[in-house]
This record gives structure tokens, C-alpha cells and sequence, in this order.
């Protein structure tokens, strides 16, 4: 819809992956499964962390805000992607694509520093493991999971406002299944300079501080371990860092061509599928990777599954009154 340059934008329209009406449905069921699979894994990893005490470790406090994050992450636009694909108004109100805008870019960047602060707590543990205790204690960790929050929310504020700020007076219509930056700024008839720029730089400098932090950690992790001489001792400490490694692969994999350039339509529909990896495919995928391939979570979930089995047992039959 085009409006004339005197009327303003009030609401957006999102076009979502795909203008076939016979895909709508068949969509809705597979989004839908993927959305409550994310959300019973990260939820059941948080639970299951939190209920064994032999998982009370900053490596595993670390995780519970990574799931955290990840669960957040898939909810901020799913609700209403799964709303739209059995809607024939795809609307959303401008304060509503503010804030969808605002919660991806703040959760995106604080994952960045999450990963990175598991980084440094894997390099302390290989090679400090006599100081890791001191080093890794409870306010150091509170301090390093603090930091992603504090820092993520402040830059995504201000990313938003410089992307709300532009007038949108041409179309309503995104073309994306959220509010996100790169369509938006294709919508606005102002200048976009300011912002573009800023999106490069933020985007940059987050990309390669947060990776550079987790690529320094893993240089001196791996020659710690190539130093231990057996090769049981090598495949434990790889095994203690295996889940991250493949956590970081997949999340900064689907991201550096993502925000790193400035937007043209070709990089906008790219960036519709990149956005479907990152937004659901990573938080699914996340807490597999940190079950199936972590000894500890693996015992914590046998040890639920085994306690709640016994409790049933346990529990005595209920009488019948006559």
C-alpha cells in the first residue's frame, strides 16, 4: 500500500516467507512444532539445571541464560508469525514492530557475549583448573552474565530508536516474517545514512569482539590440550568444549552475512532465510547439542526420569468408597 508523503505510517504490514495462500497452513503446523519443540527443550534444560544440584557449576549457570535467552528469542516473533499465517491481516501496529525490532537486536547481541563469556569459562577451566574456583566464583559469574543483558538491551535501544526515528511514508509493507532492520530501512524516505552506518559498525564491532574473545579463548584451549599428554585426558577436555564449539558454529555461521552489509532487495529476501536458521533453527537445535552430546545432562535427565518413575511407584493406590 502506498501512501502519499504527507500521510505517516501508523502500522506495517509483514509480508512473512512465502504470499502462497495453500503454503499458509502447511507452514502454521510446521512452525507451530518447531516453536513448542524449542520451547519444552530449553524450558526442560532450565528445569533439569536447576533441579540437580550437581549441575550448580558456572558452566551450566552459563547455559541456563543461554536457553534463556534462546527461549525468549524464538517467542519474540513467533506468536505472531504463527498469527499471521491463518490471518488475512497481517498487521502490526508501529509500537508493537518497535518493540518486536528493539527485543531481536538487544537478545542477538546479548547471546554474542553469552557465548563469549562460556568461552572464557571453558579457557579458565582447561587452563586454570587449580584457580578455577577462585577465578569462576559466583560474582565473577553473575558479573559476566550481567554484562550481555546490560549491554545487549542498550545498544538494541539504540539501534531501534535510529531505525524509528526515519519517516516511513512510502509503504507500509515489510518485506520479512518480523520487524527487522534491513526491510524497514528500505521503507523509509529519509535519509538512512546515519542509520545504515550505524548498523554496519554495531553490527561489526559486535561480530568480531564477541568472536574474537571465543577464538583467543579456544587458541589457548587448544594447546593446553594438545600439551596433555594422554590421549583420555585430550578427549575429555575436548568433550567439556565440543557442545560450545558446535553452539557457536551454527549461531555466528547464519549471522555474518546477515548485517554486514547494507540492505538491497536481493540481501532482504537472503535475509528472510538466514533469519529462519538463527530464529528458530539455532534455539531448537541448542539444547540437543548441550543434552545429547554432555555426559552430566544426560545423568541429571536420567536421574529425573528416574526419580519421577519411582515417585509414581511409590505413590498408594486411591480407595474407592462405596
Amino acid at each position: 500500500m502506498v501512501r502519499g508523503n504527507s500521510t505517516l505510517v501508523t502500522e506495517f504490514v509483514l509480508l512473512g516467507l512465502t504470499d502462497r495462500p495453500e503454503l499458509q497452513p502447511i507452514l502454521f503446523v510446521l512452525f507451530l512444532g518447531v516453536y513448542l519443540a524449542t520451547l519444552l527443550g530449553n524450558l526442560g534444560l532450565i528445569l533439569m539445571i536447576r533441579l540437580d544440584s550437581r549441575l550448580h557449576t558456572p558452566m551450566y549457570f552459563f547455559l541456563t541464560n543461554l536457553a534463556f535467552v534462546d527461549l525468549c528469542y524464538s517467542s519474540n516473533a513467533t506468536p505472531q508469525m504463527l498469527s499471521n499465517f491463518l490471518s488475512e491481516k497481517k498487521t502490526i501496529t508501529f509500537a508493537g514492530c518497535f518493540t518486536q525490532c528493539y527485543i531481536f537486536i538487544a537478545l542477538l547481541l546479548t547471546e554474542f557475549y553469552m557465548l563469549a563469556a562460556m568461552a572464557y569459562d571453558r579457557y579458565v577451566a582447561i587452563c586454570n583448573p587449580l584457580r578455577y574456583s577462585t577465578k569462576m566464583s559466583r560474582h565473577v559469574c553473575i558479573c559476566l552474565a550481567t554484562f550481555p543483558y546490560v549491554y545487549g538491551f542498550s545498544d538494541g535501544l539504540l539501534q531501534a530508536i535510529l531505525t524509528f526515528r526515519l519517516s516511513f511514508c512510502r509503504s507500509n509493507v515489510i518485506n520479512h516474517f518480523y520487524c527487522a532492520d534491513p526491510p524497514l530501512i528500505k521503507l523509509s524516505c529519509s535519509d538512512t545514512y546515519v542509520k545504515e552506518h550505524a548498523m554496519l559498525i554495531s553490527a561489526g564491532f559486535n561480530l568480531s569482539n564477541s568472536l574474537s574473545i571465543i577464538l583467543v579463548s579456544y587458541t589457548f584451549i587448544i594447546a593446553a590440550i594438545l600439551r596433555i599428554k594422554s590421549a583420555e585426558g585430550r578427549h575429555k577436555a575436548f568433550s567439556t568444549c565440543g557442545s560450545h564449539m558446535m553452539a557457536v558454529t551454527l549461531f555466528y555461521g547464519t549471522l555474518f552475512c546477515m548485517y554486514v552489509r547494507p540492505p538491497t532487495d536481493k540481501t532482504v529476501e537472503e535475509s528472510k532465510i538466514i533469519a529462519v536458521f538463527y530464529t528458530f533453527v539455532s534455539p531448537l537445535l541448542n539444547p540437543l547439542i548441550y543434552s545429547l552430546r554432555n555426559k552430566d545432562v544426560k545423568r541429571a535427565l536420567k536421574n529425573v526420569l528416574r526419580r519421577n518413575t519411582v515417585t509414581k511407584m511409590e505413590l498408594p493406590p486411591v480407595s474407592s468408597k462405596s
